[in-house]
């Protein structure tokens, strides 16, 4: 399907993805609308956790944010008053990132006459602009979601083929990252890549926002950790939400080596940004962070069990993605109703030599 010859639109609202990992892979759609809107004033509609994401990219005129709480959705109140807000934005076109009913919703019933985006969830008469999914046999054929939400660029009109991730950080979240790294007592000048044989900055992602299923097990990155101190010399970060406490907190009492937990340092999802720009490597479940160092071009290991890389595929040569054959996978389930084998047969070892490969050489310290 091709944009049909509407005037140019002068306000546009860009309907943001609701996870980190995907914001980051809306990136080279976000780049494609502004370099074929040059002039209009672009608004991104997202969710307030997720902000600091968006933080000083240069293609939008405004952030608008919304948080959602049990009560607002029950009443449907929060959908009425956030339309109230975008009504008085006077948007002449919205563009729907993500596939939701709700998102749809919200901007008709903001009075935005043209509404583009996939058909999905039930939403097309709502849309004015529908874009088709790929589909074989009435299923949805694995597509990665950074092509598929440039797919809304070219439809508009958009020649732009670069899959790059990009993010940016504040001066505020550098300072973020600075305080972050001092109590950690890391020199807070450290710059990648590491050099003059000085260890490498390795952080390590282990949780997972999906569901259980695609985390591996805390032992083996406790494993892991510890032969990356032994024989590389690397200093070792454990970064986490929440959530992910009881994860984190069985890698560091499993650890023979100190790691540091970078949670109880005061981190924020700004300075994480930064703190992930300063790494060597990252090692991560296919979760938000992974997305985060690509679009900082800092190499990364990420480890695959129940979900199937297609979706999440992000073009980037300094990864390297590791994982297990199994009958039942990839089952995108996000609890294993058998006995986690895509995960328990994915050894160290395994991560451990797709991590050094990826590392500067240097000679193996006695620790």
């Amino acid at each position: 399907m091709s944009s049909n010859q509407s005037p140019s639109p002068q306000r546009i609202l860009v309907v943001q993805p609701s996870w980190v990992g995907d914001a980051v892979m809306a990136t080279p759609t976000l780049r494609a609308i502004r370099q074929l809107y040059p002039d209009a004033h672009i608004s991104y509609l997202l969710r307030r956790y997720v902000k600091p994401i968006y933080n000083g990219m240069p293609w939008a005129d405004k952030l608008i944010t919304y948080r959602t709480g049990k009560t607002k959705a029950k009443t449907g109140k929060g959908l009425f008053d956030l339309a109230s807000r975008l009504r008085a934005g006077k948007f002449d076109m919205a563009v729907l990132l993500p596939n939701s009913f709700k998102s749809a919703l919200m901007c008709k019933t903001a009075g935005i006459d043209r509404i583009v985006g996939y058909e999905r969830d039930g939403r097309g008469f709502l849309l004015s602009d529908r874009l088709l999914p790929v589909k074989d046999k009435g299923k949805f054929i694995p597509t990665p979601i950074v092509k598929y939400y440039l797919g809304v660029a070219h439809y508009l009109g958009s020649q732009a083929r670069d899959l790059k991730l990009e993010l940016f950080v504040t001066e505020t979240e550098r300072r973020e990252a600075v305080d972050v790294l001092s109590r950690a007592g890391i020199d807070s000048s450290i710059e990648r890549p590491a050099s003059h044989g000085q260890p490498p900055l390795v952080i390590l992602n282990p949780g997972a926002q999906y569901g259980a299923a695609k985390c591996w097990l805390p032992e083996y990155f406790a494993q892991l950790g510890d032969r990356l101190v032994r024989e590389l010399g690397a200093t070792v970060l454990i970064s986490s939400s929440p959530k992910e406490r009881p994860i984190v907190d069985a890698i560091v009492r499993q650890m023979k080596h100190a790691a540091i937990d970078l949670s109880r340092m005061g981190l924020t999802l700004g300075a994480l940004k930064d703190i992930v720009r300063r790494c060597d490597l990252m090692i991560s479940n296919d979760t938000g962070p992974r997305h985060i160092a690509a679009a900082f071009d800092v190499p990364v290991v990420t480890i695959f069990g129940p979900t199937h890389p297609e979706w999440t595929e992000i073009y980037f040569g300094k990864e390297r993605k590791v994982s297990v054959p199994v009958f039942c996978g990839p089952c995108q389930k996000k609890t294993c109703p058998l006995d986690h084998r895509c995960m328990t047969r994915l050894t160290p070892g395994m991560v451990f030599d797709a991590a050094s490969a990826l590392l500067p050489k240097r000679e193996a310290t006695a620790v």
